[in-house]
């Protein structure tokens, strides 16, 4: 019989019998998901497993129980699965044949694949806010309309199941949904979250993802100044400029109302009077433009790690013209001529 039929044999024995020859823990190998072993329904996923010795025939399993179910046997290291469909969600491992050799290699770790986008997306919110101070608290809720028996929330690679399940009626309407806890805040929270739902019959078969939420911290860096060259009086309908300056040209300036993003600046603002100034308008699209506002900057190479922030309140009342308050001009730490002056912070309570 031809070596590699024999091979190929013995590593089928290997796989069902479990009786040959295995090597050290010091040869065991890893196995890898690319992009991500997190996988939307249809998509595709590229299992590869990594060692530093050299075999000659390469295997990838998965396993479910006690069985080993063979999916790729040969000389590449390498597969990839698509269309994805659920009966990809489970464990898998990998082991290799030495050359020359019948010795099968210990397995490698296990890893996990997830199939997503088999139940309808939760929603995800941040509270108090997802703009959080360094060392402040926050808690992300996932909240879903079916029964899941566990929410997972997620952030590139990073995946934390809930431990606790709250039930509730909302306009008549029975929701479930999970509270994680995070802080004090660290560099190390801030990024793009997301979470997902199973039931616990199928742990590795998800629901769609939610809509991306992003944990941002404030504070690194100096407060920008917000402030409006219009007069103290407004007339619903007018069209209103806000200019956030700051004394550092940040890569982007960002304008939220009431807690919502409501603009961003890309160019990294323009020179004005000694200060970097990005320039919001407000209106005459919006009726009633009233409400706080805030304004950061942020640097391309820190996404989620922005400024401290300076407010201004744009007080209306039911009828025309429209006051702002306070004064029009909120407080900046520069003056026309560029020399600095003295100003007391502004705090919103949280």
């Amino acid at each position: 019989m031809a070596p590699k039929l024999i091979t190929v044999l013995c590593l089928g024995f290997c796989l069902n019998q479990k009786i040959c020859t295995h090597v050290g823990a010091q040869d065991k190998f890893s196995l890898s998901a690319w992009p991500s072993p997190v996988v939307p329904l249809g998509g595709r996923v590229t299992l590869s497993c990594h060692s530093h010795l050299r075999f000659v025939i390469w295997t990838i399993f998965q396993t479910t129980g006690t069985r080993s179910h063979e999916l790729h046997t040969g000389l590449s290291n390498n597969i990839t699965i698509s269309p994805v469909t659920p009966g990809h969600a489970g464990t898998y491992r990998c082991a290799g044949i030495y050359k020359h050799t019948s010795k099968w290699s210990a397995e490698s770790n296990s890893l996990k694949i997830i199939v997503t986008g088999l139940f309808t997306k939760p929603s995800i919110s941040a509270h108090p806010s997802s703009l959080v101070h360094a060392g402040a608290r926050v808690s992300l809720r996932c909240h879903s309309e079916l029964a899941f028996d566990e929410f997972i929330l997620y952030k590139e690679g990073h995946i934390q199941h809930s431990q606790q399940l709250d039930q509730g009626m909302e306009a008549g309407i029975h929701y479930v949904e999970a509270v994680f806890s995070m802080g004090p805040i660290t560099p190390a929270h801030a990024g793009a979250y997301r979470c997902c739902g199973c039931f616990s019959h199928s742990r590795y078969e998800w629901s769609a993802p939610s809509d991306s939420l992003d944990i941002v911290i404030t504070g690194k860096y100096k407060k920008p100044s917000l402030s409006t060259q219009v007069g103290p009086m407004m007339r619903l309908g007018e069209k209103l400029t806000l200019f956030c300056s700051s004394e550092i040209s940040f890569d982007q300036y960002h304008l939220f109302r009431d807690g919502v993003a409501h603009g961003q600046w890309l160019s990294g603002g323009q020179r004005h009077r000694g200060a970097f100034q990005a320039n919001f308008s407000v209106g005459p699209a919006m009726p009633v433009p009233g409400g706080t506002y805030r304004c950061y900057g942020s640097f391309n190479d820190s996404p989620y790690e922005w400024s401290e922030t300076l407010r201004v309140l744009l007080c209306h009342s039911r009828n025309p013209p429209l006051n702002l308050t306070p004064p029009w001009q909120t407080q900046s730490p520069w003056k026309a001529n560029g020399q600095m002056k003295r100003h007391r912070r502004s705090y919103m309570p949280s």
